[in-house]
């Protein structure tokens, strides 16, 4: 529980991350993803976790899944504040589809996390606010979660969190394919024959 506690961003440091996050938005640039990582970042560096790395696939995948929620029927339900942030559910109904589109390996996305929230105009901070200070803040903070994939559409923001487990890496489909083909046998010709090249 302490390790827990230690891991976990006290208030003050939310604050001034929040504050940098604002401060800079005008600043770098106006682009809502790269702002979104930024902020993510640097409240994962806050909480001694490693920053997420991008991750194609799990842009793909998020590109995707904005498309699909941002569409009139979704984006009507965005001026009504307890949609924000939106409910992972939302994000799953179009995950096969855009698994199979972005041309991703189905055995490397059970470990994966789709977090759509809808925030009017796409404000800066609560954008960050809705990831950070909700129930998404335990995927942000769980340090299984190292690729990210960032989209947004309309008032959607999609966040596609990959894990370090193979199950999660998001692979593509052929690179999946031809490890699992080859597996083991395969490693074992590559050891003999580095092992045959340095013995001459």
């Amino acid at each position: 529980m302490a390790a827990a506690s230690l891991r976990q961003p006290s208030l003050t440091t939310f604050v001034f991350v929040l504050a940098i996050f604002s401060l800079s938005y005008r600043v770098y640039s106006d682009d809502e993803e790269d702002h979104l990582l930024q902020g993510l970042n640097s409240y994962r560096t806050s909480a001694n976790l490693p920053a997420f790395a991008k991750n194609k696939n799990a842009e793909c995948v998020a590109k995707r899944i904005a498309d699909d929620v941002s569409d009139d029927d979704n984006n009507q339900h965005c001026t009504n504040p307890s949609n924000s942030p939106g409910n992972n559910a939302t994000g799953l109904s179009a995950y096969p589809k855009a698994i199979s589109k972005c041309d991703i390996d189905a055995n490397t996305t059970s470990d994966v996390m789709v977090l759509p929230v809808c925030v009017p105009n796409l404000v800066p901070t609560l954008v960050l606010t809705n990831f950070t200070r909700t129930h998404y803040s335990k995927y942000i903070n769980d340090s299984t979660f190292t690729g990210i994939g960032l989209s947004s559409e309309d008032d959607w923001m999609v966040v596609v969190l990959s894990s370090n487990k193979p199950t999660g890496s998001l692979a593509n489909g052929a690179y999946s394919l031809l490890n699992r083909k080859l597996g083991f046998s395969y490693y074992m010709v590559l050891l003999l024959l580095g092992f045959l090249l340095f013995s001459f």
